[in-house]
Parts: structure tokens; sequence; C-alpha cells
């Protein structure tokens, strides 16, 4: 089986790190294959991983719109992309990294994305685990460029600012019904209790807030030193509550998983 998480939220909120650290996460519980989407066109998740990128699905969907027929005689559109984006896999210890890179310009692509959107979808189901690091903002789940996923995680910094934010994630799924199995919310970057006003806002969303990511000095130091997040120590405080955060999700995900009535409300 499968778990597709995918990581939402506001730039500088932390998500590219709790992204890592999931996957840092999932390689200490030996889940494996597992999959690294970088779906961020300000790309730091390669970075965060310690692994370098080669071209990215971006890069590969401009050469197909300028050069539709570039295809070998004989294939359909659909399998020529799949076997770009197998070509443009990154493989690293225990985990391969695909980099959605830039986003499309002013043309059209909805044909591209949607054969995109499909063969990433195929691509997923050859993993144990996806874990997808979403652009800032919203647009990615307006565009429904994630598919279908088992739990959605937005990333909020503890503050009012990011308790609308979450109100305002919550509202774009309710309205787009989008596939998703379970949304929860991850405070990042906490220090200490949270203010009552702050938490009074949060409560009102009736998001389950499912872990608080607190500030560490281990990422500072890594991320000063662009060491891969993936060799914090086993004290590092963020690391064990992504490894916690990790446990409720393994036995969270299956019961909505992918059905779209998860824990929405």
């Amino acid at each position: 089986m499968t778990i597709k998480i995918a990581v939402a939220g506001k730039g500088g909120t932390g998500k590219t790190t709790l992204s890592a650290l999931l996957c840092r996460s999932l390689l200490k519980r030996r889940v494996r294959p597992l999959l690294a989407v970088d779906a961020d066109p300000n790309s730091c998740l390669p970075e965060a991983l310690g692994v370098e990128s080669g071209r990215t699905i971006g890069e590969m969907r401009e050469e197909l719109r300028a050069q539709p027929n570039s295809m070998p005689a004989g294939i359909s559109k659909n399998e020529w992309i799949e076997r770009l984006i197998n070509e443009e896999i990154t493989e690293a210890s225990g985990f391969d990294l695909i980099v959605m890179g830039r986003q499309e310009g002013p043309e059209c692509y909805c044909f591209i994305n949607s054969v995109l959107r499909q063969c990433l979808e195929k691509l997923g189901r050859q993993y144990q685990a996806v874990v997808i690091d979403n652009e800032a903002g919203l647009e990615h789940l307006s565009r429904r460029s994630n598919g279908s996923v088992d739990v959605l995680l937005i990333v909020c910094q503890p503050t009012m600012n990011g308790a609308r934010t979450a109100a305002r994630i919550q509202e774009l799924i309710r309205s787009l019904h989008l596939d998703i199995g379970a949304l929860f919310l991850v405070l990042s970057q906490v220090d200490g209790e949270l203010d009552p006003t702050v938490q009074a806002a949060f409560d009102q969303t009736g998001l389950e807030v499912l872990a608080r990511i607190p500030l560490d000095p281990h990422i500072t130091e890594f991320e000063r030193q662009t060491r891969s997040l993936l060799e914090l120590p086993a004290t590092s405080p963020a690391a064990m509550a992504a490894d916690d955060l990790l446990s409720i999700l393994l036995k969270e995900a299956p019961a909505g998983a992918a059905t779209g009535n998860g824990r929405i409300p």
C-alpha cells in the first residue's frame, strides 16, 4: 500500500523542512522505495535532502510544448512522457527525487499538464510512500496538481496569520472538492505554549493540530552547513517530533485514504 503525503503552506513556514523530516522518518522506518517530489518552483528540497537534481519536469514540459512532434514514431504521447519522466528521476540512497521546477507560462499547457498528472499518479503507485513539498501559497491546490493524496498537512507558524492561512486552505479544499483522505495542521517553529488568542483561532478552524515542530538549533546549523537533514541526530527535537507525527499518520491514513471523505470538517 502506498501512502501519499502532501505538505502545503505559505513560504517560510518550514514546509520544506517538514517534508525532509518526513522523508528521514520514513527511511528510518525502512519504508522503501520512497519518492520525494519537489513541487515548489523555488526548489529547496534537493538541498534539504543532500542531493543534486537534473532536468526538471517544468523544463521537460517547455520542450514538449515547443516541439510537440519530437516523440519517436509508433509510441503514444502518454508513453513518451512517462518514459521522459522516468529519465528525470534522481536516484539517491533509499529514495528517488523528482523536481517539478518552473510553473507554466502564458501558453496553453492543459493537455501536457493532464498527461503529466496521469503519469505522475501512475509513477507514485510504484512506491511505498510519496512525500510532496508543494509550492508556497494555494495555487497548486486550485490547479489540482497533486492529484489524490492520502494526507495533506498544512504547515503554519503559531501566529494569527498562520491560523488565517489554515482557514483559507481548508475553505479552498471544500470548494474544489479535492480528493484528500485526511487534512491536518502542523505548527512549525513552535517555542513554548501558544498565546490563548492564537490557540483559539486555530481551534476555530476545526482542524486537528497533529504535531508541533519545535525550534531546533540542529536544523539551523545543518542549513548553515548545507548538510542533509536526513543526517540529523536522533537527539534532534524536530526530528523526534517528525517521528511521532509519522507514527500517527501511518495509523490514521488508511481509514480515509484517497476517499475524499477523510477528516475535513
